[in-house]
């Protein structure tokens, strides 16, 4: 009797906060709870097989690792150190539970260099829903952004950088072993970037006011724009076809030009760039004409910034000038 009140109870109490606890489980628990399958999936599977080793030979096939980096797993080890990135210096430091789903994140020292990690199972972070796949994202930036605070300057590492057991190295070995092996390439790296920051430099120009300005300038498009006019209807249509295509080499040319010219204005006040994509905006007159990530002292920025405002006073032109940011172009 005793138990039969005690479901009832329950299930009045699950009926009345269906709702929060449905909300509870879907943000918290789920996501904990599917790598903490996956994982004992994982381990039940190895167990499984080395007490039965004949399953290997009832089939040739070889099962294809989850992820580039599960070829190198312990097929028993269900812990793994997520990697944020690389610190300039050897202090021991934890920053609190800040990490992806409220993870202490720490540091791990080695030589002059420090890993900041936090515990996680092995196993990368993976959701269809964007919102929590944004929430990881942005939560590891701020770590990074901590992390640099700390220590003045960070190598980042992308998003989703897990360090898993190897052999009989658990994963903090693992990661030692990785950091000593590459210790003078790291070592390298920190000395071009200390001190420095990314900024992301965007220049755009007005197509149509663009179009106009060279219209005008081009002593070949107003000639051909003349001869137009005298023209029969039909001929002048061939005319107007030659008149298009002229103007959009002109603009080609000039874009090439303009881009010569802002590189090598901006060049002067950054220690590295890298020319990256240029991207479709949303506003069909406005085109990227330059997109770079620029590696600078940060001490520097307000004089590039300068160089830009005077781009961006320029008739037809527009710029976007961001960062500071870690130097993940850079390293």
């Amino acid at each position: 009797m005793i138990e039969k009140m005690v479901r009832e109870e329950i299930n009045a109490i699950l009926s009345e906060h269906i709702e929060t606890i449905k909300e509870i489980v879907a943000s918290s628990l789920l996501p904990q709870l599917r790598a903490a399958i996956q994982a004992e999936i994982q381990n039940t599977l190895g167990n499984l097989l080395e007490q039965n080793p004949k399953h290997e030979k009832s089939d040739n096939r070889k099962p294809e690792p989850r992820d580039p980096q599960s070829a190198n797993r312990n097929p028993k080890s269900e812990i793994g150190l997520y990697l944020y990135g690389i610190a300039d210096g050897d202090h021991e430091r934890t920053f609190g539970n800040m990490g992806l789903e409220a993870n202490e994140v720490y540091t791990i020292p080695f030589g002059n260099l420090s890993a900041i990690v936090h515990n996680c199972t092995a196993e990368p972070y993976q959701s269809d829903d964007q919102d929590i796949v944004k929430a990881w994202v942005l939560t590891h930036q701020k770590v990074v952004d901590a992390a640099g605070e700390e220590f003045g300057t960070i190598i980042p590492m992308g998003f989703d950088t897990i360090i898993c057991g190897k052999g009989d190295q658990d994963p903090k070995k693992n990661m030692q072993q990785w950091i000593e092996d590459d210790y003078d390439n790291l070592t390298l790296k920190m000395a071009k970037i200390r001190d420095k920051a990314e900024y992301g430099v965007q220049i755009f120009w007005e197509t149509n006011t663009m179009a106009h300005q060279i219209s005008k300038e081009s002593v070949e498009i107003n000639r051909l724009r003349e001869e137009i006019k005298t023209k029969p209807k039909g001929i002048a249509y061939m005319f107007r076809q030659k008149l298009e295509e002229l103007l959009k080499n002109e603009m080609a040319n000039k874009a090439d030009q303009c881009f010569q010219e802002f590189y090598e204005e901006i060049r002067d006040y950054a220690d590295d760039l890298r020319v990256e994509k240029t991207k479709k905006t949303d506003d069909e007159g406005l085109q990227m004409l330059l997109n770079l990530s620029c590696l600078l002292p940060k001490d520097q920025s307000e004089k590039l910034g300068e160089v830009l405002e005077k781009i961006d006073g320029r008739v037809g032109f527009s710029v976007r000038y961001t960062g500071p940011w870690p130097p993940y172009s850079f390293v």
